[in-house]
């Protein structure tokens, strides 16, 4: 669990840093995304890397849910949640809805068959026509928001995991995770925001040769 969410929260960053590129114009993005498809290896690579690590990390969060069950099989009378916290206790919700939302945003924007108006090559007609209008917008701020809670537990988690874990630094341990998880959830849900209010706009496309990621 550990492994592959150290993989995946890699991989979120880097995603969200390299989609920031939209606000410098069409031509900044689909070049980004032309650059991608020249190393077809590495990119390839990636992909096999992040498929692998979602079927392990979605494996070892349903074997850790069978084992606690197991560990419990009468429920209690009374609960009263005193050291977790509400992303904690929602972590299989937001793994849920997560993987649901991975799932749409391939179909959505990597393929295009989900996609009203897609156009192969052209990452930014694609993103701002697809978060123009509709439900896409709002799903993506959800899952954004879930992203957010799911991020919080598990980088916390995973510092606690590998050993990074003393009474002393545990305010800086929550102090990260919130910080990080802030980052990208802002970042993320900057995308939608700005098409609905109009800052990002459609404009003059660009024939690019490479296929949205």
């Amino acid at each position: 669990m550990a492994v592959t969410g150290l993989v995946l929260f890699g991989y979120v960053v880097v995603h969200m840093l390299g989609n920031l590129q939209i606000y410098l114009g069409p031509e900044a993005l689909n070049a980004y995304a032309v650059k991608l498809r020249d190393m077809p290896a590495l990119l390839w690579g990636v992909r096999g890397l992040l498929l692998v690590s979602v079927a392990l990390h979605v494996w070892a969060a349903a074997s850790l849910t069978r084992t606690n069950m197991a560990a419990r099989g009468i429920g209690y009378r009374e609960r009263r949640n005193r050291e977790s916290t509400y992303a904690s206790r929602t972590m299989r919700w937001s793994g849920v809805i997560l993987l649901l939302f991975i799932v749409y945003h391939l179909l959505h924007l990597t393929l295009g068959t989900v996609h009203p108006s897609f156009v192969p090559g052209d990452v930014y007609h694609n993103v701002v026509s697809g978060l123009r209008a509709g439900v896409a917008p709002f799903f993506y701020i959800l899952a954004m928001l879930a992203l957010g809670l799911h991020m919080y537990h598990g980088v916390w988690s995973l510092m606690q995991t590998v050993g990074i874990s003393h009474p002393r630094y545990d305010r800086l341990r929550y102090a990260f995770a919130g910080f990080i998880a802030a980052v990208v959830v802002l970042g993320n849900l900057s995308f939608p925001i700005a098409v609905m209010t109009g800052l990002l706009k459609e404009r003059p496309r660009t024939v690019a040769t490479a296929a949205p990621r």
